[in-house]
């Protein structure tokens, strides 16, 4: 059954069966990555008659994703540790496709606006709401501990997603617009 009646007193249940308010800041974060990862997937789905190699990557980035929300949805240290997690490595993996993405793309000599196909702007709108997890995460280390590598992870995401919005336009051999300050 998809609904279960828990949740029409405004709480839910954390992996592990704690209930909090669903205006937690642990669900206020996993949440928004949960919609980061809904864009990310719209954005595959654009990229994949571009880039088969976007896409693959976009997939891979969709599974970390989802790492993350489980592991943002998750207080009990015990599961915690049980959990795949989100290390150096992942983020050594982002950082690769960022400067293999970012050699092959015209160098930058002013801000880049969303648009261009709309490829890049899916990306761009990814982008900003990884942002915005970005920093529901951040608030939510003022009330426990969340892995630094979390924070770094999405950090970085947005500087690939950043890139790869240029390179799907330029891929789809259109124009990028630029904002000249």
């Amino acid at each position: 059954m998809v609904y279960t009646k828990t949740g029409d007193g405004g709480t839910t249940s954390l992996v592990g069966g704690k209930r909090v308010k669903k205006c937690d800041p642990r669900v206020e974060s996993y949440g928004t990555v949960d919609e980061l990862n809904s864009h990310v997937g719209l954005l595959a789905e654009y990229a994949r008659p571009v880039s088969k190699e976007i896409y693959t990557q976009l997939k891979a980035v969709q599974d970390d994703l989802f790492s993350i929300q489980t592991l943002l949805a998750t207080e009990d240290e015990a599961l915690y540790a049980k959990m795949p997690q989100i290390g150096d490595d992942d983020i050594k993996r982002l950082e690769g496709w960022i400067d293999a993405a970012d050699a092959t793309l015209p160098k930058l000599r002013s801000f880049v606006t969303a648009g261009g196909s709309v490829a890049g702007a899916q990306a761009h709108v990814a982008r900003c709401v990884c942002r915005r997890a970005e920093r529901r995460v951040v608030e939510l280390t003022d009330s426990c501990q969340v892995a630094p590598e979390l924070m770094r992870y999405l950090n970085r995401l947005s500087d690939y997603l950043f890139v790869i919005s240029r390179k799907l336009v330029v891929s789809e051999g259109k124009e990028e617009t630029f904002k000249k300050i």
